[in-house]
């Protein structure tokens, strides 16, 4: 029960990362946004997982996280080729 609790507001907290993530200043926000919200899919995935007791979610939370990773390095790489 407090596990769904928990996974609920991690999913509001990520969804409220939308608006800087669309209309962001500069492309530092956006990039830092959808680092957060990639954060938040993948906390919000382990506590579905803790909560149903299904392996599933951390498998997908898994892959989530291995493609943050690797989104990260590819802005970094991007933002340092335009410099």
């Amino acid at each position: 029960m407090i596990l769904d609790s928990f996974a609920v507001a991690a999913l509001i907290a990520t969804l409220l990362t939308l608006p800087r993530l669309l209309v962001g200043p500069s492309a530092a926000d956006r990039i830092a946004a959808a680092q957060l919200a990639g954060t938040g899919v993948i906390s919000t995935l382990v506590l579905m997982g803790a909560a149903t007791s299904t392996s599933s979610f951390y498998s997908i939370a898994l892959v989530f996280a291995g493609l943050a990773a690797v989104t990260g390095i590819a802005f970094v790489a991007l933002g340092a080729a335009k410099s």
